[in-house]
């Protein structure tokens, strides 16, 4: 049986972001200066080659995929999308400052939300779905290399959830531009939901990686999870 393996790479920075302003629905463009970090990356690194482009309906999203990806005409995902920030979109934490509904949710996000905006739980349970629905539509199609540009708590939420090994949400933060390649095993995937996680994006020559514990944990909790199994 075939495996399937999802290249989820966090969006460039916009220049909501660089200000320091919670971004959710918001259209906020790339900032030039990210524009050009990432064109850096794309000449001195290596990006993967796949026959799937996914996106955040995000123009930043959209714009770093086909930045990454020029000929590619992304199909978007609608619960990929960013957190939202509802009455607090394109506010800064200082303007938010001693509001006693902003310092509870920073506090605990999971139950708390934003006026008119969405709770951690809430977000959470809507990437799950989105992931979900991606995942039964490339085996649907049966296009086993796809790319997906998201923010990234979308990708911190979806690993959290679903990667091996087990990881606290934090624990998969990356940079802008950057991010993990993930290998779904179709009959474990129907079992327990779980995909390998395998590897950091974009990819480096040997020895020039960073050094990133969780996928080293990856590579051993894959180990022993597939060792002696048989390509179906």
């Amino acid at each position: 049986m075939k495996s399937y393996v999802i290249h989820l790479i966090r969006n460039a920075a916009c220049e909501g972001n660089l200000e320091g302003r919670y971004i959710g629905r918001t259209e906020s463009p790339l900032a030039m200066s990210s524009i050009k970090e990432l064109a850096e990356k794309k000449k001195k690194f290596q990006y993967p080659e796949v026959s799937a482009y996914f996106a955040s309906p995000s123009t930043r999203c959209v714009d770093t995929l086909k930045i990454l990806y020029p000929g590619a005409d992304p199909e978007v995902i609608l619960e990929l999308a960013e957190c939202d920030f509802g009455k607090w979109e394109n506010k800064t934490a200082k303007e938010l400052a001693g509001d006693p509904a902003f310092e509870a949710w920073v506090a605990d996000g999971r139950k708390g939300a934003p006026p008119e905006g969405e709770s951690g739980n809430i977000f959470l349970r809507r990437v799950c779905m989105g992931f979900e629905a991606l995942v039964q539509n490339l085996m649907v199609k049966k296009e086993t290399t796809a790319v997906l540009v998201t923010h990234g708590g979308v990708i911190m939420s979806i690993l959290s959830v679903y990667g091996l090994p087990r990881a606290n949400f934090y624990d998969w933060m990356c940079e802008e531009g950057c991010g993990y390649s993930i290998r779904i095993h179709p009959g474990l995937w129907m079992r327990s939901q779980v995909v390998e996680v395998f590897d950091t994006l974009p990819y480096h020559g040997e020895n020039e990686g960073p050094d990133h514990t969780v996928i080293d944990l990856a590579r051993e909790a894959a180990q022993r999870a597939y060792e002696g199994r048989e390509e179906e």
